[in-house]
């Protein structure tokens, strides 16, 4: 059988590639048909479609159907659907270890968004912020859509601020949450009073605000990626905040959390990755309607309208099974 893989080939120009074979199963691995493979826009765009190396094989979030096993991987339920951080290729292989069993019942192309609530599963472990807190995220893309309901089901109170009406209509209809076009800076009913700004869109005004709406020894964490330069800011006016209002001013690094769980260290990013699967398995986290499933035989059209901004939705996803 051939096997496939989308492949940035040059700058804006993403093809589906036909691929050599698997390699060797080795005994602690399993692989399967891949059923779905999750667009992070944010890093694809940015590092992938619109990089400087090429070729590159993108993504980093699939759902696979176990075909074959190592022998020693325990006893595997040949067609279980598993979760791991693949690319998208028509198959997957990974250690065991690297992957999480979806739920019964929880539909591949819902488990496959667990990989976008790991992005701030890290922040949500490591905050010094408390249930019952006020949290604002700012920037309400996939990445911060699902970072302020993992925020709200852990009891905070979560306000997202995002320019674009579309995405707080979605924040508000679909999750109930308080949206702002702006950061509330005149509501002296938040400003001053919050004690975390999760930031998710990577734009240096975004973070200015942050650190004036924070309160005292407030914390601002960076979760989006600062891919260009957006504002002639000067430095001096987000060092003055920081300074006179001890903020906490820090990365949002995903990878702060061990890979796998240890007897000491029982957060870690795959445990993220499991409770992520329960959470969505419960409806927990809120995604119906908003997926854009795509043939991976039109990657092309796919990434250039994420790039004009043409997508449906809040999350694309290639469905393999169209293959």
């Amino acid at each position: 059988m051939n096997e496939y893989a989308i492949t940035v080939t040059s700058k804006e120009k993403a093809e589906l590639l036909e691929i050599g074979a698997p390699p060797a199963l080795n005994p602690n691995e399993i692989r399967g048909r891949t059923i779905c493979s999750l667009i992070s826009p944010g890093t694809e765009l940015a590092w992938n479609y619109c990089g400087k190396n090429f070729p590159t094989v993108p993504g980093y979030s699939a759902v696979f159907k176990v075909e074959e096993s190592g022998g020693e991987t325990g006893e595997i339920e040949k067609g279980a659907f598993y979760f791991c951080m693949g690319n998208h290729k028509s198959f997957q292989q990974c250690g065991i270890e690297d992957a999480v069993k979806v739920p019964e019942g929880l539909p591949p192309e819902t488990a496959v968004l667990a990989r976008l609530i790991g992005v701030s599963m890290t922040t949500l472990t490591m905050t010094a912020a408390r249930p019952g807190d006020i949290v604002v995220v700012t920037g309400a893309g996939p990445v911060g859509y699902l970072a302020a309901q993992i925020f709200s089901i852990s009891g905070y109170e979560v306000i997202i601020v995002e320019p674009d009406a579309g995405r707080r209509r979605i924040a508000e209809g679909t999750c109930g949450l308080k949206s702002f076009e702006k950061m509330p800076l005149d509501d002296k009913s938040i400003c001053g009073k919050v004690a975390i700004v999760v930031e998710c869109s990577g734009h240096e005004q975004a973070v200015l605000d942050a650190c004036r709406a924070v309160r005292k020894r407030g914390e601002v964490v960076l979760l989006g990626v600062p891919w260009q330069r957006k504002t002639e800011l000067y430095a001096h006016e987000l060092l003055y905040e920081v300074f006179h209002k001890y903020v906490v001013l820090r990365s949002g690094w995903e990878w702060e959390l061990p890979l796998k769980s240890s007897d000491f260290h029982p957060h870690s990013i795959i445990a993220g990755y499991g409770t992520a699967l329960n959470w969505l398995s419960r409806g927990a986290v809120k995604t119906e309607g908003l997926s854009t499933l795509i043939n991976p035989r039109n990657p092309q059209d796919a990434y250039q309208d994420l790039l004009n901004r043409r997508s449906k939705g809040l999350f694309s996803i290639f469905d393999w099974r169209k293959i």
